[in-house]
């Protein structure tokens, strides 16, 4: 009655607000001076009046992933805090929801701060890996509908306790291969991207033998075991290589964020491979088809995958691509051209030319060359040489050689490889004929000691600045990645 009209209800005809409803006048005065605060500068403190008996103070400013918060708190007319009075103003306009959407999947498959975060090869990494998940996941489907078929479960040809011990038996056949697989040890380290790629070559056969269940019924057990040995076996090569390549895309200590997301990323295309397989296997299409498509897809994509990680690591095969690089052109590749010319077909238990560390009996075919070639490395904690029936230069360690001599013992033993391959490359073909002929005209000591002498003097002149410029590419170099033999030739008095 005898009350002055509120200014604020002239302006606009709204209902009353309870004076007490302090956070419905916060609200309000929030989108009032949301534009005084954005041209407010960051460190004014100077309070912010409002028409109410109430005052909104500006705090701090918080930036979060590119958006941008100020904090204000209300005051009373004593200018002290009121409680529970401290709000965020955000100062974006809401995201629209396919933003939102796309910033919760980012949130599941890539890692903080993508794309700084990691290397440039992380992309087309997960993409190859997603695609290889997703056939997996399709071939998965198949494959357990052969199994359970041919088991007995969807014909009822067998009781489901014998059905229950086949398939324990077959779990337990690929424990055990697992098992028997792991003593690999350090070949996980050094030509990861070879056994990593094996090992997806050994999870399609097993699926082969899977699906060769239908045929022959009778044999689940058998085929059963060996297609589970064979998937085990893959499982551990994929486990024990996931950590180094993960390691590889990191930048800083976020290997577990990296690993966590590629793992997501696999699984998506896991569940997404599934789905397709299920909707496919509806229509009853052919098995043998179906799985020969889905099969390439696999193999290619793995194929890619690997072929798409780049290590900084020199391995025996990156080794033998930058040596052979330096030799023609006189500079060393760079980690991509170094990754992309690696040969991923060279399985560890594939024979090489080059071996590191080899034995007396087997780098000498008589004791008259070692004899002619040892004084050619008194001063060197290695001796190299080239054993003609076989076909392969050797490196064979003194007892005192360390990481370094190691290296250049791999280095020089690369050199004589190619020395002999291009200069001397006719007379090793005739050499070769003359053997398959059983002529009695065989490589002679005094050839090969010359041949090494002149190797002597490549390595002699070349070694360090070969060192030099891996470095200056980034390639990271040690002996144990190149896989040396334990065997060491060890110096005594009597000889």
């Amino acid at each position: 009655m005898g009350m002055a009209p509120n200014p604020l209800n002239m302006k606009k005809q709204t209902p009353k607000i309870a004076p007490s409803s302090s956070q419905d006048i916060l609200v309000r005065e929030t989108l009032r001076i949301s534009a005084e605060l954005a041209s407010t500068p960051l460190l004014d403190t100077t309070p912010l009046q409002s028409t109410s008996a109430s005052t909104l103070r500006f705090i701090c400013c918080e930036e979060i992933d590119g958006r941008r918060w100020k904090y204000v708190a209300e005051t009373d007319s004593s200018g002290q805090f009121k409680n529970n009075s401290f709000r965020s103003l955000s100062l974006q306009t809401p995201k629209p929801p396919i933003d939102e959407l796309t910033s919760f999947i980012r949130s599941y498959v890539v890692p903080e701060g993508f794309p700084d975060s990691v290397t440039p090869s992380y992309v087309p990494y997960m993409t190859w890996r997603a695609l290889k998940h997703f056939f997996g996941g399709a071939m998965g489907v198949f494959t357990t509908q052969t199994l359970l078929s041919s088991v007995g479960v969807s014909r009822n040809r067998a009781t489901p306790g014998a059905v229950a011990i086949n398939w324990i038996l077959k779990d337990g056949a690929g424990r055990v291969g697992k098992m028997l697989f792991a003593r690999q040890g350090k070949k996980f380290d050094y030509d990861l991207k070879q056994l990593r790629f094996a090992g997806d070559l050994l999870m399609e056969l097993g699926a082969g033998v899977e699906l060769a269940t239908a045929a022959v019924p009778h044999l689940f057990l058998p085929l059963a075991c060996a297609a589970n040995v064979l998937k085990n076996v893959a499982a551990v090569t994929s486990t024990s290589t996931r950590t180094p390549i993960y390691k590889a895309f990191a930048k800083g200590e976020n290997i577990g964020d990296v690993t966590a997301k590629g793992e997501c990323v696999g699984n998506i295309a896991d569940l997404f491979g599934t789905g397709m397989s299920i909707l496919i296997a509806k229509r009853n299409p052919s098995l043998i088809t179906t799985f020969s498509l889905l099969s390439c897809g696999y193999i290619l994509s793995s194929y890619r995958e690997v072929k798409s990680v780049v290590l900084h690591t020199l391995n025996s095969a990156r080794f033998s691509v930058a040596v052979e690089s330096f030799l023609k052109t006189g500079r060393v590749p760079t980690l991509r051209e170094g990754n992309l010319n690696e040969d991923i077909f060279s399985f560890p238990w594939k024979d090489k030319p080059v071996v590191l560390g080899s034995r007396i009996k087997d780098a000498f075919q008589d004791p008259s060359a070692y004899v002619a070639i040892e004084p050619l490395f008194d001063k060197e904690r290695y001796i190299v040489t080239y054993n003609p029936s076989k076909c392969k230069v050797h490196a064979v360690l003194k007892d005192q050689a360390k990481s370094e001599d190691i290296l250049k013992a791999a280095f020089h033993a690369h050199v004589l490889l190619s020395f002999i391959k291009s200069s001397n490359e006719s007379k090793v073909s005739s050499w070769k004929e003359m053997e398959d002929l059983n002529s009695n005209v065989m490589l002679t000591v005094a050839d090969l000691e010359a041949c090494i002498a002149d190797s002597c003097k490549i390595v002699t002149n070349s070694y360090w600045l070969f060192k030099n410029k891996a470095h200056e590419q980034g390639w990271t170099m040690s002996e144990s990645l190149l896989n040396p033999g334990r065997a060491r030739l060890c110096q005594v008095d009597n000889r």
